[in-house]
């Protein structure tokens, strides 16, 4: 979906937001050729998605924060666990074509040591979020970013960042930023996507952080 159809309008996310994710509300695709800045030895491809070779992957920044669930949630205690991360609004129609995949998807790789997060940006009534994920059997956690505050600070220039809603960032299980999806996803490029990263062994094992709780109890 373009932006001047979008259901809300991109001026509404602080410009300084917009400046530094370039966002295309509901983008239903993408060259794939956008990048964090830089030189950034991404590897991309046509369908909107890139990878970065596992010697050059860089750390997001915080990302911590409230729940829809009203639980607490640091995504740095995942570490140990390959974490998808995926950039969604209730509002948006892409959104809501892939969310039955990551419902499903996400349920099939958590014993795999796979973590899915949600991060919920420009939803002002923070129950129309809470009424989707119902509504699509999503049951892992979202972070409540409607200023996408989180976004602006959690990725930093130079690395894959959200561009678009919906976006999917995968860190690796060394709490690295490995790959990106700029486009709607299905449930074989969701796999696709996830599975080369649950295969790989970390490196910092010695000083990582143990895998810790998705959400507080507040949180179910």
């Amino acid at each position: 979906m373009s932006l001047s159809r979008a259901p809300r309008s991109i001026v509404l996310v602080p410009g300084a937001v917009v400046a530094a994710l370039t966002l295309t509300a509901c983008g239903g695709g993408s060259s794939g050729t956008a990048g964090g800045g830089g030189d950034t030895n991404f590897v991309t491809d046509t369908g909107g998605v890139a990878t970065v070779a596992k010697g050059e992957r860089r750390a997001p920044g915080k990302l911590a924060g409230e729940t829809l669930a009203g639980g607490r949630l640091d995504v740095a205690d995942l570490r140990g666990k390959v974490v998808v991360m995926n950039i969604w609004g209730s509002w948006c129609t892409p959104c809501r074509a892939e969310a039955k995949h990551f419902a499903k998807v996400s349920k099939e790789y958590k014993a795999k040591g796979v973590e899915f997060v949600g991060i919920n940006v420009r939803d002002s009534n923070k129950q129309t979020a809470v009424n989707f994920e119902k509504d699509f059997g999503i049951e892992y956690s979202s972070l409540y970013d409607p200023i996408s505050k989180l976004i602006l600070n959690g990725f930093p220039k130079g690395t894959l960042n959200p561009q678009g809603i919906p976006s999917t960032i995968v860190l690796d299980r060394d709490g690295k930023i490995a790959a990106r999806a700029l486009t709607a996803l299905n449930e074989e490029r969701l796999r696709s996507l996830i599975a080369p990263l649950a295969a790989e062994t970390p490196t910092g094992r010695a000083d990582a952080k143990p895998a810790g709780r998705t959400a507080d109890k507040a949180d179910k």
